[in-house]
């Protein structure tokens, strides 16, 4: 992987991620995935994930960027917490487009306030419209 190259960031802790994940690699689309330990990433790299980013989300200090250009964030929320410090460290990274897709009736606007530029709402675990987004 090059440093340059833009990266489409992926946090996927349930079934809808890792359907996304697998459109991803269907598609054979750049893109690493977003981890906050080795389960996790052991987990998804039986998908066929190469790319990871080990995060560790306990301190501001040690949200530092990532090697490569990050460029649209998909953050799939399986736990409100981590995904409101998932969404802070991203902003950080990218000026690109933050999606929080989530099936959850947490409040929009507390992701929109820390970052987030659309939070999708879905009770399914298909959504084929996000895929549009990298291909346009």
């Amino acid at each position: 992987m090059e440093d340059s190259q833009e990266l489409t960031l992926v946090s996927a802790p349930n079934p809808t991620g890792e359907a996304f994940i697998r459109q991803l690699l269907f598609h054979q689309l750049p893109f690493a995935v977003m981890v906050n330990n080795k389960k996790e990433q052991s987990r998804l790299a039986k998908l066929g994930v190469k790319h990871f980013l080990l995060v560790d989300t306990t301190e501001q200090l040690n949200w530092t960027a990532p090697a490569f250009q990050v460029g649209r964030v998909f953050l799939f929320e399986n736990s409100f917490n981590l995904c409101c410090r998932y969404i802070q460290m991203c902003r950080r990274w990218t000026a690109n487009p933050i999606y929080v897709i989530t099936h959850t009736n947490h409040p929009r606007l507390v992701y929109r306030g820390l970052g987030a530029n659309y939070v999708i709402h879905s009770n399914s675990d298909e959504i084929p419209f996000l895929l549009q987004t990298l291909v346009e």
